[in-house]
């Protein structure tokens, strides 16, 4: 499985998560399967979304298009911090 860690603080996260909703399609489209937004506890507009993807090429090349780009600039994204993972092992505690 391939998995994106984006770490980002918004400007106000109601109207990010508008945006995000609408781009639901875009991201299901470029091969998002799954996904789950949190929200830092000390931090209200510290957002990590956290994604399940078909493949790391499709999630890189989304999120660096000059479309999605353009969205989080947007929705008021400041500074997004992008980890691109494969999963080595899962399991349950």
């Amino acid at each position: 499985m391939h998995y994106v860690l984006i770490i980002h603080d918004v400007e106000d996260y109601a109207k990010w998560k508008a945006g995000f909703d609408e781009a639901a399609d875009l991201r299901r489209d470029a091969g998002e399967s799954d996904y789950q937004v949190l929200r830092s506890e000390s931090d209200p507009n510290r957002i990590v979304h956290y994604s399940k993807w078909a493949s790391l090429a499709r999630a890189k090349s989304f999120f660096e298009s000059d479309e999605v780009k353009a969205i989080r600039e947007k929705l008021g994204v400041k500074a997004p911090t992008f980890h691109y993972l494969d999963e080595l092992e899962s399991g349950v505690a």
